[in-house]
């Protein structure tokens, strides 16, 4: 995500990225900052790749919401949402989990089976919120109240066009009291975007409310495209 004069290189930020270090510490070291996600065999947490497929799909598909401005997907319906500011945000909460250390009940007694395989489970565990490692939502450096408003600017420019009727003018109507609602919380959230990290994407906001443990997500509504999967 390109802002003003701060944000690395393409280069330096893909070794950002790379260099991401999970920390158990107080949330002024970032506690939502994740190394990239590592797949485990018994994880029930969702790769986005296997959210959307072009198999048989039925009445029970899942609703995954992608960027409207760059296709990544961003939410599923697997998680409930709030909206709030008339409708341009969506709150939602995201939740600490242990990745690795969630077995499949299959009904084995595990003092009997597994055996070797359960070896070394705890070791390759990793603490992840979930939002973020389902997603792959990349993080990125904080922005001051220039850069934010440099780019909601530009936000509200590439989105407004592929908005149609009502729903144009209702973004165009409320828009301009959701930024002032994120501005006045800036100081408290943490930014991410989709895993392409495209300079156009959208995005999606997390912070702690207070005395809660588990992190918030704020997500733009409009900027979301509905796709049945």
């Amino acid at each position: 995500m390109n802002t003003p004069s701060t944000l690395p290189s393409s280069s330096r930020r893909l070794a950002q990225t790379l260099d991401y270090k999970y920390s158990l510490s107080s949330k002024h070291q970032s506690p939502l900052s994740l190394a990239p996600p590592r797949l485990h065999p018994r994880s029930l947490l969702l790769s986005p790749l296997t959210l959307c497929w072009n198999g048989p799909r039925d009445s029970a598909s899942m609703l995954v919401y992608q960027d409207l401005l760059t296709g990544d997907e961003l939410l599923s319906d697997s998680f409930p949402y709030k909206e709030i500011e008339n409708g341009i945000l969506w709150e939602v909460e995201g939740k600490w989990v242990v990745q690795g250390a969630v077995d499949v009940d299959i009904g084995a007694n595990p003092s009997a089976e597994g055996g070797e395989d359960d070896e070394g489970v705890d070791d390759q565990a990793a603490k992840v919120v979930d939002i973020v490692d389902t997603f792959r939502l990349q993080e990125q450096p904080p922005f001051d109240k220039k850069q934010f408003v440099t780019y909601m600017k530009r936000f509200i420019k590439l989105l407004t066009p592929k908005l149609e009727g009502e729903q144009q003018e209702k973004f165009k109507k409320n828009i301009e009291a959701a930024t002032k609602f994120l501005l006045s919380k800036l100081s408290d959230l943490q930014f991410f975007v989709g895993e392409s990290m495209h300079d156009d994407g959208c995005l999606v906001f997390a912070y702690y409310k207070e005395g809660a443990t588990d992190p918030t997500f704020l997500y733009f509504g409009y900027a979301l495209k509905e796709v049945k999967c």
